[in-house]
């Protein structure tokens, strides 16, 4: 199924998405990872957000 995901984002308007992935602090100090697929002009808000 990954294939199937990363093929799809690789072709037509695919390519406006990037993955990104934010390290997230929680309230008991132990960190986690956050991974979105967002929009191109959305990246810098989603690293802004908390």
């Amino acid at each position: 199924m990954a294939k199937k995901v990363v093929a799809t984002l690789k072709t037509g308007s695919g390519k406006e998405y990037t993955r990104v992935i934010k390290m997230v602090k929680s309230p008991d100090g132990q960190y986690s990872f956050r991974e979105e697929i967002v929009h191109k002009e959305h990246v810098k808000d989603f690293f802004a957000s908390k």
